[in-house]
């Protein structure tokens, strides 16, 4: 439930540092990944427009705004479907947290929000997963 690196550590760190059953791992993490997803839907725009009357959080929002504006003008032309491939792709900053920010930034219904970042939760964790059973086998650790 971390943001930022979400399911790209809590995987690995799982199927490969603890040995852990990867569907169970997959499973524990795209649930762990999506809970906060509702909140930060609904709370994103209330919480980031006090946080922007703070002078002392310039850093903060400028850093969160310019993440989001980023997330969000690749997913404008796409909507939906850019949503799903922004979340599903396991980069840094692309993950479940950033997709809900960015969609209630856009002004993405609701429902379709959560859908479409539930599918390209699952389509992140399903890569991750797959490589972390892979890479040790590959790589012979």
């Amino acid at each position: 439930m971390v943001p930022l690196i979400e399911q790209r550590v809590a995987i690995p760190v799982g199927v490969i540092g603890y040995h852990i059953n990867p569907y169970l791992v997959f499973l524990v993490s795209l649930i762990g990944s999506f809970l906060p997803a509702p909140f930060i839907y609904l709370l994103f725009n209330k919480i980031f427009a006090w946080m922007k009357k703070i002078r002392q959080l310039n850093k903060i929002t400028g850093f969160i705004e310019k993440k989001v504006q980023k997330g969000s003008e690749k997913l404008d032309k796409y909507k939906e479907i850019g949503l799903i491939t922004f979340v599903g792709i396991p980069l840094p900053t692309t993950g479940i947290w950033t997709g809900t920010a960015a969609a209630a930034f856009m002004g993405l219904k609701f429902k379709k929000s959560m859908l479409c970042v539930f599918l390209g939760g699952i389509i992140s964790a399903v890569i991750i997963t797959v490589l972390s059973v892979v890479a040790p086998a590959i790589l012979g650790f």
